[in-house]
């Protein structure tokens, strides 16, 4: 009954196992039998297995195998996408592994070229230090200078003051 009931259904295996399920719902219903006859001899209580029952037991196994089925084709179909993204990822990191590649020499180049305006700024502010510091020792000196020239000349006009008045003296007597 199993074989004709199960022929025509699809079952994901070779005929071997097709077959083996065939004749274990044969063995599981002669099973059923038997302990229903043990269950009649132990409680006196009659239960039958019927031709019926047997048929809903095919149809009940069909049901969980379609829906295991199924439920396994999902599973799968989302193994397949994930592996898709996963094999997409892998080109994607490939890609920006070669920009990062690209990136990096880019980079060192523009890292040579600040590192050398860097010393020829450095180099031109010491420069700049120097002419500073030789312009500061003029104006040093010329400071100097011109503190002697104060001094000299707050001695000249002291010195005029005192002789002022002689000249004074001197002017009043023309005349």
């Amino acid at each position: 009954v199993a074989q004709h009931f199960l022929a025509s259904y699809h079952i994901e295996c070779v005929d071997e196992v097709k077959q083996n399920v065939v004749n274990t719902m044969g063995t599981i219903q002669d099973i059923v039998a038997e302990k229903c006859v043990e269950y009649f001899e132990r409680y006196r209580r009659r239960t039958f297995v019927t031709p019926k029952s047997y048929l809903s037991f095919i149809g009940d196994y069909k049901a969980i195998y379609k829906d295991k089925f199924a439920s396994l084709g999902s599973l799968s179909e989302r193994m397949r996408t994930g592996l898709e993204k996963l094999m997409e990822a892998e080109v994607s990191v490939n890609q920006l592994s070669q920009e990062l590649v690209m990136k990096e020499k880019d980079l060192a180049i523009a890292s040579k070229k600040a590192d050398e305006v860097l010393l020829e700024v450095t180099m031109k502010a010491h420069a700049a230090e120097k002419v500073k510091m030789q312009v500061q020792t003029v104006k040093d000196k010329a400071q100097a200078i011109v503190d002697d020239i104060a001094i000299d000349k707050t001695a000249a006009e002291d010195k005029l003051e005192a002789a002022r008045p002689a000249l004074e003296e001197a002017k009043a007597a023309l005349q």
